[in-house]
């Protein structure tokens, strides 16, 4: 009962807004400077983002097919891009159709993507071309 209350009251903001105590707030009236979030529900977030970008990702691509850290890869770029986007590398979903690690990792890096994110597309392109994890 006192947290229907509580929602009732502080109501729901999915935005950083500033409250009338004039302090950032997000959510049910969570105030961010005396109760910044903490690495663990930072995670939290993070791993359920992570669930729901890998079950979209699976209705355009079957990432079962390779492995895990090569799926990990499209999961890392879909995450960070969006899966619409990451569908748009077409040339680089060719080449895993053909399990053309090569080429696919090349592909990668020769993106906006790429020179925008910077070690990060060099880390998983080498993941890709590999299929071993990098950097752990």
């Amino acid at each position: 009962m006192l947290i229907e209350q509580l929602k009732k009251h502080e109501g729901f903001r999915p935005d950083v807004y500033t409250c009338t105590a004039d302090k950032p707030t997000i959510g049910y009236g969570r105030n961010l400077e005396a109760n910044p979030f903490t690495p663990e529900e930072a995670e939290v977030w993070l791993v359920e983002a992570v669930s729901q970008v890998e079950e979209e990702l699976k209705r355009h691509f079957n990432v079962t097919r390779l492995s895990n850290p090569r799926a990990a890869v499209l999961i890392n770029m879909a995450y960070n891009l969006g899966v619409p986007r990451l569908m748009g590398f077409a040339k680089m979903f060719e080449a895993l159709d053909q399990s053309d690690f090569d080429t696919a990792a090349k592909e990668m890096l020769d993106s906006r993507w790429a020179k925008q994110v910077g070690i990060r597309a060099t880390e998983l392109s080498e993941q890709m071309r590999t299929g071993e994890w990098q950097n752990q």
